[in-house]
């Protein structure tokens, strides 16, 4: 019952802050004319007395006579613009009729799909129930909560980080993984979630901490997939797709069939076909032509196929800068190449786009930091 009594003293609140103006506004502005006009009038009697007892100059009078007469012109004029803007009697009353009725609609349809008398749950008596009764969101409350009181419970911190990994909650995910590793000991698994969640926190740039996460894992089991498919990824951000391909078609022929890893392979083997390299070295899947082309090539003339390329590049970012990828492959060209200068100035011309403290900034910056590159100020 209480519930109704609140509601009912909201809705004729929100109706009477709508309802009142359009009752009263025209009056109010009506009134304030009026009284104007008034005032105007006053000071036209007065000006005529003081020009009977001489006080005033005749031509003075009549200055100040056309300068009312203009105040009073422009008050009739602006009377005038408010009747026309002024809302008709039938306009007011279809206003009110929807402030009436849309209340009235809105009870109805709760009163029909809503669930006011359903009593409340406060998180304490959630965490209580069967845990085979909550919701995901309230499992994880649950182990937080346990953790909380709990803090050097290894197992728990290892059951909470791939969860925390699978919400997206990445930052999260890394502090389980470590605290799972400090008190449960050392794992594959863990490692690599380790690696997993650092790389997902950056924006999917494999950086320097991934990657020590993800050999610490390959050196606990060589067939760890997830360590050695990001160790591939690595080395495809860092501009070596020959090695990452090689590293993946490695993978692929060691592969259960019915490996879940192996789709996410073949997507990572055909990107890398498909991408251009910056260094002019034909990445696999080319056909043969474009093989013999670019190994007849003399130094000079692949050395001014590259800086073609980047230059195109470059152009192109100028034209749609709004390519996130571009910039990070221009950067990546430049590193290449050995320019440092131009690769730290293109890092800084594609921050600049996107904003210094967009998401867009940050995984630039630790994609070139995974480079050994660091923005300027």
């Amino acid at each position: 019952m209480l519930f109704w009594v609140i509601a009912a003293i909201l809705t004729l609140g929100a109706s009477l802050a709508v309802l009142l103006p359009l009752a009263g506004g025209v009056k109010r502005a009506s009134t304030s004319s009026d009284h104007d006009l008034e005032v105007y009038r006053d000071q036209l009697a007065e000006l005529d007395r003081d020009a009977a007892r001489g006080l005033i100059q005749p031509a003075e009078a009549e200055e100040a006579r056309a300068e009312i007469a203009r105040r009073i012109l422009r008050l009739d004029n602006a009377g005038a613009a408010d009747n026309a803007a002024r809302p008709s009697m039938a306009t007011r009353l279809v206003a009110t009729a929807a402030v009436l009725v849309i209340p009235l609609v809105s009870w109805g349809l709760y009163g029909q799909l809503g669930s006011p008398d359903l009593p409340s749950q406060p998180l304490s008596e959630r965490l209580a129930k069967n845990p085979a009764d909550n919701s995901v969101d309230e499992l994880v409350a649950r182990a937080e909560a346990h953790l909380a009181a709990n803090p050097t419970d290894g197992r728990g911190w290892d059951v909470l980080a791939p969860v925390y990994l699978r919400l997206q909650r990445y930052s999260d995910a890394v502090t389980a993984y470590r605290n799972a590793i400090r008190l449960a000991g050392d794992s594959a698994a863990r490692q690599a979630g380790l690696g997993e969640a650092i790389a997902n926190a950056a924006g999917g740039i494999v950086s320097a901490d991934a990657q020590d996460a993800f050999e610490a894992a390959l050196k606990l089991d060589p067939a760890n997939p997830k360590a050695a498919f990001y160790l591939a990824v690595a080395l495809a951000q860092e501009g070596r797709i020959e090695e990452a391909t090689a590293d993946w078609q490695k993978m692929l022929g060691a592969l259960p069939q019915d490996s879940p890893w192996r789709r996410a392979v073949e997507q990572a083997l055909t990107e890398a076909a498909n991408r251009s390299v910056a260094s002019g070295a034909p990445a696999k899947g080319p056909d043969a032509g474009d093989v013999d082309a670019a190994s007849s090539m003399s130094p000079q003339d692949r050395e001014a196929m590259i800086n073609t390329m980047v230059a195109g590049l470059d152009e192109k970012l100028k034209q749609n800068p709004r390519d996130a990828e571009g910039w990070m492959q221009l950067v990546r060209s430049y590193v290449v190449l050995g320019k440092a200068d131009q690769a730290r100035a293109a890092l800084n011309r594609g921050i600049a786009v996107f904003g210094a403290g967009s998401e867009e900034a940050k995984k630039f910056t630790a994609f070139a930091a995974s480079l050994g590159l660091t923005a300027t100020e």
